[in-house]
């Protein structure tokens, strides 16, 4: 079964530059909840079914995990596969981590002569690389954040970035149980971002008829609210367009959002 999405962050995450996105991607926990200190094993992939590993590995070279105090976690035995990238986290301290990878870059596309040219990299290689007086240059950016969360005993906030689209917890993303409802808030660059489409599918896809996806919007405030219908891993996508640009060729800015979360048994 196949869960087909927009071109843009999947290869973002593959090649860590902007394009448009065919498959999903995601970072697994081996757990999300702990009552002590612990490792965990991570694994991340890009895939045609959530949390089943059938395509590539995913690169995480911009991953960042970042401790309760702040402080950046290193990875340990990491490891890239074929199929996939596993590698271990040393959770010591008390609280709640989080894991993101964010990749932010630049597509253009022009013409010289009759051969069409392309461009996939950041703003200092862009303004290098592309000619000025292109012909036909048509320029987007993109900025994606695939992330997940780890609690290590009691559970502590999480802070916003403010930057890109973002999730905002207003339920703890480690307090999810099935039957319970949990709500979240969406912000793009720190403001909320209403009417966004956000789609929740729960792993085993592979095993059942329907693909089963929840499909919410945000309101005026950015807010959306999910009963979590069982137990289960469930992977969330949200994504948004806008002219926020950095770079002034570029008309268009595409903005990715991607979880995993955990939800416990009632």
């Amino acid at each position: 079964m196949k869960h087909t999405l927009k071109l843009a962050a999947a290869l973002a995450f593959c090649l860590q530059l902007p394009a448009a996105h065919a498959h999903n991607f995601w970072l697994l926990p081996s757990s999300t909840v702990l009552s002590k200190a612990s490792y965990i094993t991570v694994d991340a992939a890009v895939a045609n079914d959530v949390f089943h590993f059938n395509h590539v590995p995913l690169r995480v070279d911009n991953l960042v995990v970042s401790a309760p105090d702040g402080s950046t976690v290193p990875t340990e035995n990491l490891q890239q596969g074929k199929l996939r990238t596993v590698f271990d986290l040393n959770l010591t301290q008390t609280g709640t981590y989080r894991l993101a990878v964010v990749n932010d870059g630049i597509m253009a596309m022009w013409k010289e002569g009759d051969q069409p040219k392309r461009f996939r990299g950041n703003a200092e290689n862009f303004a290098k690389e592309v000619p000025a007086n292109a012909t036909e240059l048509r320029v987007t950016e993109s900025v994606s954040r695939l992330e997940t969360f780890v609690t290590v005993g009691k559970p502590s906030a999480i802070q916003p970035t403010g930057k890109g689209l973002e999730l905002v917890p207003v339920t703890h993303p480690n307090d999810l149980f099935a039957g319970e409802s949990a709500t979240f808030r969406f912000q793009v660059d720190g403001k909320p971002a209403a009417g966004i489409e956000v789609v929740l599918v729960r792993g085993g896809s592979r095993y059942r008829n329907q693909l089963e996806e929840i499909k919410l919007t945000t309101d005026a405030e950015g807010k959306f609210s999910v009963k979590w219908p069982q137990a289960g891993m469930y992977w969330l996508d949200a994504d948004v367009t806008d002219d926020k640009t950095t770079v002034k060729q570029a008309k268009e800015r595409r903005l990715s959002y991607v979880a995993t979360f955990e939800v416990l048994p009632e």
